[in-house]
């Protein structure tokens, strides 16, 4: 029996894939560099920026004392984008309402940071649904790592084999799969709809 359903945030409830894109290259660009979007949607898809930076050290020899500057300029470009373009999504409000009557616990599990997703559950009006965020800054490793995952079971009560994830991006399914719980994959925002998340529930109670 499924008693609670973890949904990740960018490109599952908020369609912010090229948000953190836009905002992490504008900051980028202010020292002449630049994410291709292969390479976003390929390698940095769904990892938190200050990975991201980790990683563009590695392969473009970005200096790591610009890391805190540039973390901190694409959260600020990041919120800017949010005012303008984070708005609600009635097929959204409407699963995470119906779920929420039947008894289900509800939560976000994000590789975001804690004010970002605070923001956008609540432009998207979502937040009131839910009984717990979790944000990057909530654990010590953030997805590919499953531990997110495993701190959301932990505050929910609940055991893996009573949860379902929904995951969009390859680091955050390998997390889920690593936490033992069951997932649904979704291509976009458009695909979380009740009746989607009623089909897997379905599928797993009936297995």
């Amino acid at each position: 029996m499924i008693r609670a359903v973890v949904f990740d945030m960018d490109g599952v409830l908020i369609d912010a894939k090229d948000w953190h894109y836009e905002a992490l290259n504008r900051a980028l660009q202010h020292f002449g560099m630049e994410i291709s979007r292969a390479d976003h949607l390929t390698t940095f898809d769904g990892l938190p920026t200050r990975r991201k930076l980790e990683m563009l050290t590695v392969t473009e020899n970005l200096p790591v004392e610009l890391h805190g500057f540039l973390n901190k300029l694409k959260q600020i470009y990041t919120l800017e984008i949010v005012s303008t373009r984070c708005r609600p999504t009635f097929a959204h409000e409407f699963a995470l309402s119906r779920l929420k009557a039947r008894g289900l616990r509800l939560a976000v599990a994000s590789n975001s940071v804690r004010e970002s997703v605070a923001i956008m559950m609540e432009r998207a009006n979502l937040a009131a649904h839910l009984d717990l965020t979790l944000s990057n800054e909530d654990v010590s490793k953030a997805k590919p790592d499953p531990e997110i995952y495993t701190t959301a079971l932990a505050r929910l009560g609940v055991r893996a084999d009573e949860t379902l994830i929904v995951e969009d991006n390859e680091h955050g399914i390998r997390a889920a799969r690593a936490s033992g719980c069951h997932l649904l994959v979704v291509r976009s925002v458009a695909d979380v709809t009740l009746s989607n998340i009623d089909r897997r529930i379905a599928e797993i109670e009936a297995a």
